[in-house]
């Protein structure tokens, strides 16, 4: 009786994970910087599986202790502002490319001076038409983010685990057309990633949301897989809801790179 619980939050005991996420974040880190000086990727990738290892079995833990009851609602309310938190770091991140991207548009660098002899996008840089492909791509990734908002609505409001399930499929196929589609557009640019600010600029702004929105493909696929083996309830889908907002965030970020990038700066 003495060690019975007695309140509403979860005391995590002693893990591992903390330290093994760490020292493999460190050996990939390492290892990019020789894959940079031509020392091969070996040792990036050797971290990367530990990266991955980690966050497999480090949120395996965490579905298994919402399934034993550890998320009592006081924990869940402390996940949902920890992913809040998570999502306002991410903005941040994207703010810095929108910074450089303005930035250099705004006032891009010359030979003499800033202001008045630099041109943007730099001479012999042809940008993308944006009202083909990428206004495709912008269709694409909303109404993927319909479909999980009816996915959402299904579970939370009606209970349908069959419609969610349909909504988490569209929402997932919709994702990997837009990830192809990209792809297919990067092999057609006309300028590079090295040698201008531009490219520079473009391939980091738009890479990185690339990388977003495959692991935000990932995760809805795992929502899909666990909704599957009965996980998920009307009043308990934390993990659903932060896939959800995450890839809400994704179209915002992608709806500002399309109005900024795109159309305005090209």
């Amino acid at each position: 009786m003495a060690h019975a619980k007695n309140h509403d939050y979860h005391i995590l005991p002693p893990s591992a994970w903390p330290l093994i996420g760490s020292a493999s974040a460190f050996v990939m880190l390492f290892g990019a910087v020789l894959w940079m000086h031509d020392h091969g990727p070996w040792i990036f990738l050797a971290g990367f599986v530990g990266v991955l290892y980690t966050m497999f079995g480090w949120w395996s833990d965490v579905i298994a202790e919402s399934r034993v009851g550890d998320h009592t609602p006081v924990v869940q309310i402390g996940l949902k502002y920890g992913f809040i938190l998570f999502i306002m770091s991410e903005v941040m991140f994207f703010f810095a490319w929108f910074w450089s991207f303005f930035k250099h548009a705004l006032y891009p660098m010359g030979p003499n001076s800033p202001a008045v002899d630099g041109v943007w996008p730099p001479a012999g840089i042809e940008t993308f038409d944006p009202w083909h492909l990428p206004l495709i791509n912008t269709l694409i990734l909303l109404c993927s983010g319909a479909a999980v908002t009816w996915a959402h609505h299904a579970l939370v409001h009606e209970n349908n685990r069959q419609d969610m399930k349909w909504g988490l499929t569209i929402g997932i196929a919709l994702g990997v057309l837009f990830t192809v589609f990209q792809a297919y557009e990067y092999s057609h640019a006309a300028f590079g990633f090295s040698g201008n600010i531009y490219g520079a600029n473009f391939f980091m702004a738009t890479g990185f949301h690339g990388t977003h929105v495959i692991i935000g493909t990932i995760f809805l696929f795992v929502c899909l897989l666990r909704l599957m083996k009965g996980d998920f309830t009307p009043t308990k889908h934390i993990g659903f809801e932060a896939a959800a907002w995450y890839w809400h965030f994704v179209d915002v970020v992608w709806l500002f790179l399309f109005a900024s990038v795109y159309i305005w700066g090209g």
